[in-house]
């Protein structure tokens, strides 16, 4: 299962009730932690969740309303006796801003190693699950993220113990590893079933649509997207600045044959997001209007 809490929806300013865009996703006791604008701790609290348990912060980009609650943030992680390393991701200029924010947090119990996105897509790879990051459009440099968890085959101990595979091969070969006992070599594909379909979640935001987007989306699960702009009339106003509508956002999520979509980023001018989700579901009916807190549990398909 991989938990996703969407904690804030606003972009450029924080409001008493909608908080600046940030998610978590929680895999396995592993949390992984999305921008992290001013007041991302304050909607932690309120979603009910401890920071100490960060182990991946990944920036989008660094205008302010995406990391200007760093400093804060790290000093509670610091408070909270973290004593773990915590690795952050980001666009070229992570080892820059990253230690100018640090200027106000400057003594702190852990290390933080600090990768910066070199390429157009680079992967990541954390062991039980991988970060994608994609290149998307906006103003500065700027990534949108994938999640992934894959899955392995399911081991089949009927067919092991046909082949007289020894016990002590069986571990190992679930793993995917060949195994060679007595002079013999056992590999996977003896015990092992069918690929078996993971889980992917996609984050992006902020750009305008791009072909590279829909790729990166394909097939995810749930695609949480930037819908900065609901009113139809708004579109040039996107465009100048490097943003997109709900209705571009719909059209991607359509493309990308995604199970779900969460707008989130709204314009701060934009009090009533929901108004306009009987038009953006004309276009990719499973589209939900995000609220400040929404969380969704991701699983597994049964076998």
């Amino acid at each position: 299962m991989l938990e996703v809490i969407l904690m804030g929806t606003g972009g450029m300013m924080p409001l008493p009730y909608r908080y600046l865009t940030s998610m978590i996703a929680r895999y396995n006791g592993s949390n992984i932690l999305i921008d992290c604008g001013e007041g991302t701790q304050v909607a932690m609290k309120k979603a009910g969740l401890s920071p100490k348990p960060i182990d991946v912060i990944c920036f989008t980009h660094y205008h302010a309303d995406h990391i200007s609650g760093l400093p804060g943030m790290l000093l509670t992680l610091g408070n909270a006796e973290r004593t773990e390393p915590v690795v952050m991701i980001g666009p070229r200029g992570l080892t820059r801003v990253v230690p100018a924010l640090r200027t106000i947090a400057p003594e702190l119990p852990f290390d933080i190693s600090l990768i910066e996105i070199q390429d157009n897509f680079q992967v990541f790879d954390f062991g039980e699950y991988k970060i994608e990051a994609f290149r998307v459009n906006h103003n500065v440099i700027c990534y949108g993220y994938n999640i992934v968890v894959d899955r392995s085959p399911k081991f089949d101990p009927e067919r092991a113990k046909a082949q007289n595979i020894p016990l002590k091969a069986w571990n190992p070969l679930q793993k995917g590893n060949d195994v060679t006992i007595d002079g013999i070599t056992y590999t996977p594909d003896m015990v092992l079933g069918p690929a078996r379909k993971g889980l992917k979640l996609t984050y992006c935001t902020d750009s305008r649509p791009t072909d590279f987007i829909v790729e990166n989306a394909k097939g995810a699960d749930l695609f949480i997207c930037e819908g900065m702009y609901g009113e139809p009339d708004k579109l040039e106003k996107a465009k100048e600045h490097k943003h997109m509508t709900f209705y571009e956002a719909a059209e991607m999520a359509k493309d990308a044959g995604v199970k779900e979509m969460w707008l989130t980023h709204f314009s701060p001018s934009l009090n009533h997001p929901e108004e306009y989700k009987n038009e953006v579901r004309k276009i990719f009916e499973n589209t939900v209007v995000s609220k400040d807190g929404q969380r969704k549990d991701l699983l597994f398909e049964e076998d």
